[in-house]
């Protein structure tokens, strides 16, 4: 069981496609899957309606008076928890937060984005002190082209690598396939490739982003043990 947080204040950073394609890669692999929407516009919900999932479950009655209760109940009945943050700074959001193994922050490669990841980089280092544990977390370049890094883009990694803010060394891709998911529904590798663009790529692409965030739970869960036994 592990628990996930996709935050960051700012919208449009790809916080909701992201945790979308990490549900639909997982689920096609056999996992059982819990989302949490909790970002006001519910659009995992609107896409969880289109057709049945297989090993998603979707809750969207969610406010601050239940969060901590749902994703506890949540963490009990499905493998891996999802959280789709609220695009604001809020109690929701800390108390999701607090309750993370990984906080995944999206960002684009903007400087508006980058400013978003700072605010959501202090909301974690708040909690690490309330709870005086680490809290977990990386970043996710999110939308960059797929045939030139732009300097925008370049700028942010570098601000990044200068904090030290760990960032997953895959980023996502902007594709069609993962809009179009919104408005046709199902799992990513279902969309018909006759009505959906490069779809394989937008697969390969997800498929190697859902591995890197597995192999990170599996370095965090050994941390953990670690700090257990010492």
């Amino acid at each position: 069981m592990a628990v996930i947080v996709f935050a960051n204040p700012k919208g449009g950073s790809g916080k909701t496609t992201s945790a979308t394609i990490l549900a639909s890669v997982l689920a096609e692999q056999g996992v059982d899957v819990g989302i949490i929407d909790a970002d006001p516009l519910k659009w995992i919900t609107d896409w969880a309606s289109i057709k049945p999932l297989e090993n998603v479950t979707v809750y969207s009655e969610v406010n601050e008076t239940n969060i901590v209760d749902l994703i506890d109940d949540c963490s009990q009945q499905h493998q891996i928890v999802l959280v789709d943050n609220e695009g604001t700074a809020s109690q929701l959001g800390s108390y999701a937060i607090g309750m993370a193994d990984l906080i995944i922050m999206p960002l684009q490669g903007s400087s508006m984005d980058a400013r978003g990841g700072s605010a959501i980089t202090s909301i974690i280092r708040s909690q690490e002190r309330v709870l005086r544990r680490p809290v977990h977390s990386r970043v996710l370049l999110t939308r960059t082209s797929a045939a030139v890094a732009s300097r925008s883009l370049k700028n942010v990694q570098e601000q990044l690598a200068k904090a030290n803010i760990k960032t997953f060394t895959t980023s996502i891709v902007e594709r069609a396939a993962f809009r179009d998911i919104f408005d046709y529904g199902g799992l990513l590798h279902e969309l018909d490739p006759k009505s959906v663009s490069n779809v394989e790529r937008a697969v390969d692409n997800a498929r190697a982003f859902a591995k890197e965030v597995m192999n990170t739970l599996k370095e965090i869960a050994d941390l953990n043990s670690q700090e257990k036994s010492a």
